[in-house]
């Protein structure tokens, strides 16, 4: 059963009644998010030529110190709005021509995501993703299942030394893994439509992140060795970029190299998982960090 009372909707357990106090996510017992608008910088099987409907939520459950969204997830930057609002937001993105609802970020919020989503039924005509840092209950995803139509979660470390060190959560691998797997068992092999949008299915993400050509490279064996080909795509990130506070970790005070970024897609394409995105080590930059200025709210 999802609630807020003695909250376990995160892997934190936290159990926290939010209606009294916040959870570990920095959130209460009140809907908030942070923007709401088309967004054009994810997958291109997910922003197409329109943009994703994309909803932040404020609040987060992991807190990683390069977070770029760190106004939002670690901030409490947001707007308190009700579920018939959120269910309207929905539509109002569909209108605007988004290929689908993309919810950022949402996993503390669930069960008010649900009811809106309940609300919409009939009215949404577009697929929902769901996206998140892939830390996940594998019961929080279970409850997702007829909602969702995509998943987009990461798959941020496999070392517990760096999950620990950088996002305070030394279960990280063994708790996103689980749910990873739960996804893809969900969804199904990806589906696309007649202009290659994505339809249903998951995308996995990974961040190279400097000096972590290991752990990258020991997540691409574990997709290798537990994921059906062909069950996923994978989206290979080089978008690393400084902030919040990865100044108080001086090795990822840094871009990574060109060199650091080749070594993982060589050993990703070595290992067949071709299927999906590898971004140009160009791509790193401020510029996929949205403005939160509560648009569409």
């Amino acid at each position: 059963m999802l609630s807020i009372e003695s909250c376990s909707l995160c892997p934190r357990e936290c159990g926290v009644d939010r209606n009294a106090a916040p959870g570990f996510c920095g959130c209460g017992n009140k809907l908030k998010i942070a923007r709401a608008a088309l967004h054009i910088w994810e997958e291109p099987c997910i922003s197409g030529k329109n943009g994703s409907g994309t909803v932040f939520f404020s609040g987060c459950a992991l807190r990683c110190c390069y977070c770029q969204n760190y106004a939002v997830s670690q901030e409490d930057f947001g707007k308190e709005i009700s579920v018939s609002r959120l269910a309207e937001i929905f539509l109002e993105l569909q209108d605007k021509g988004a290929h689908n609802i993309n919810l950022v970020t949402a996993t503390q919020y669930v069960p008010w995501v649900l009811e809106a989503l309940d609300k919409a039924k009939g009215a949404l005509h577009i697929p929902v993703v769901y996206n998140c840092g892939g830390y996940e209950r594998v019961e929080t995803v279970r409850a997702l299942k007829g909602y969702v139509d995509i998943y987009l979660p990461d798959l941020k470390y496999y070392s517990s030394e760096l999950s620990g060190k950088y996002s305070k959560a030394k279960d990280y691998f063994k708790v996103a893994s689980a749910a990873v797997a739960e996804m893809v068992a969900q969804a199904g092999n990806p589906r696309f439509d007649g202009s290659g949008m994505l339809q249903k299915g998951v995308v996995i993400r990974h961040l190279v992140l400097p000096g972590g050509r290991e752990d990258s490279i020991a997540i691409l064996n574990w997709l290798k060795g537990n994921l059906e080909k062909g069950s996923f795509l994978l989206s290979l990130m080089s978008q690393y970029t400084p902030a919040y506070k990865s100044f108080e970790h001086r090795e990822i005070n840094r871009r990574i190299t060109t060199m650091e970024y080749e070594a993982v897609a060589k050993e990703a394409l070595r290992l067949g998982l071709d299927t999906g995105y590898m971004q140009e080590r160009s791509s790193a930059g401020e510029e996929y960090t949205p403005p939160f200025d509560l648009e569409g709210v």
